[in-house]
């Protein structure tokens, strides 16, 4: 299967299945001398594993992380980083009934299309707990963008018609609610309307914000390798997204060139803009301001109402699912579109510091 890799030069491999022995990532390209060990990945993958909310799957994975390779005397060698997750808490009888069915929603069709067989249990390659190995990665790029001054921030925006107030905005929340919303009133109310999704052997969608600070002007490229074409497309990589905007979006097609455009001026003495419909990004390339973008995720496909469906067979039937599956897939999703976001500013940020003779010359003229 190809596919699995991402990035040019900070490079992530993620292998693994739903149900397999473990899961995990490999990354090639990061710089040596950086200090590492599991504590720093841990609390990322605590962020995003199952059974560790009411919202949930309560699947009970501990998710701890070994660090197999890439790390001496506490720092990276510049070798590539074997990550490795054990999955614990399999329980495959729980999909017996679809290793012959198509699940609404699922990829179980158009991966039994694509290679005449598939891993029923879980989704296989195709379930979400592939993230596992993103997030760990992602949690290594966070930290040497930290270390560039660069702040990485996702939160959820909405789910469902909920969505969180700007003025009320509590970075702390984010990791203290339920919904991953940085908003405590508004993670009540969201809370309330899951209730009776689950009532209702229903779902939610939502809206996953992610801001990126400190990225200065001049990451990324002018045609293919556009920041934001590279952000869209690590983003929609993710399994459940539908859609992504960067800065104000969508709403920029019923607007004016007058109204859109973000005035420069200078402040404190830097190059600065007036307002930031752009999201941080002109022409494909950062220009100094905060990073702006939103990823929509579909509503959790497993439901347990009966839905209509067709088998291998493709014969008619109604299946109903049984087992452990989230109501609504945002707040674990929020700690994906993080590390999706800082591996791709990381990666071009890497490839950028040979696009001018000045910066080599930084590098190597003594």
């Amino acid at each position: 299967m190809s596919g699995s890799v991402f990035g040019t030069i900070f490079r992530v491999s993620t292998w693994g299945e739903s149900h397999g022995k473990a899961i995990g990532a490999v990354i090639d390209g990061c710089p040596a001398g950086l200090p590492l060990c599991e504590a720093d990945i841990q609390p990322y993958l605590d962020r995003r594993k199952p059974g560790s909310g009411k919202y949930v799957t309560q699947r009970k994975e501990a998710d701890e992380v070994q660090i197999l390779s890439g790390i001496f005397d506490g720092k990276t060698t510049g070798t590539p980083i074997s990550l490795l997750v054990y999955n614990t808490s399999q329980r495959s009888s729980d999909y017996t009934e679809i290793a012959q069915n198509y699940r609404p929603g699922h990829a179980d069709y158009t991966f039994d299309e694509k290679y005449g067989f598939r891993d029923y249990r879980g989704g296989g390659r195709s379930s979400g707990r592939e993230t596992t190995g993103r997030v760990a990665a992602g949690a290594i790029a966070i930290k040497i963008l930290n270390r560039l001054g660069i702040d990485v921030c996702a939160y959820t925006r909405s789910i469902g018609p909920v969505s969180i107030h700007p003025d009320t905005f509590d970075r702390e929340a984010i990791t203290q609610t339920a919904t991953g919303m940085p908003d405590k009133k508004a993670s009540a109310d969201a809370e309330a309307f899951l209730e009776t999704c689950i009532k209702n052997q229903d779902s939610s969608g939502g809206v996953i914000e992610c801001c990126v600070t400190g990225l200065p002007a001049g990451i990324g490229d002018p045609v293919f390798d556009k920041l934001d074409a590279r952000l869209a497309s690590a983003i929609m990589s993710i399994g459940a997204v539908k859609a992504v905007e960067i800065g104000d979006g969508i709403e920029v097609s019923s607007r004016k060139g007058s109204e859109n455009n973000d005035a420069f001026c200078i402040k404190d003495g830097q190059v600065s803009k007036k307002t930031n419909h752009a999201g941080g990004i002109l022409g494909g390339i950062s220009d100094g301001s905060p990073v702006l973008l939103r990823a929509h995720i579909k509503p959790t496909p497993s439901i347990f109402q009966p839905q209509q469906t067709i088998g291998r067979d493709h014969m008619e039937r109604t299946l109903q699912i049984k087992g452990r599956h989230d109501p609504v897939i945002v707040p674990r999703a929020v700690v994906v579109v993080e590390s999706m976001t800082a591996l791709t500013i990381l990666d071009l940020m890497l490839s950028n510091m040979g696009a001018r003779m000045d910066h080599l010359e930084k590098i190597y003229t003594k």
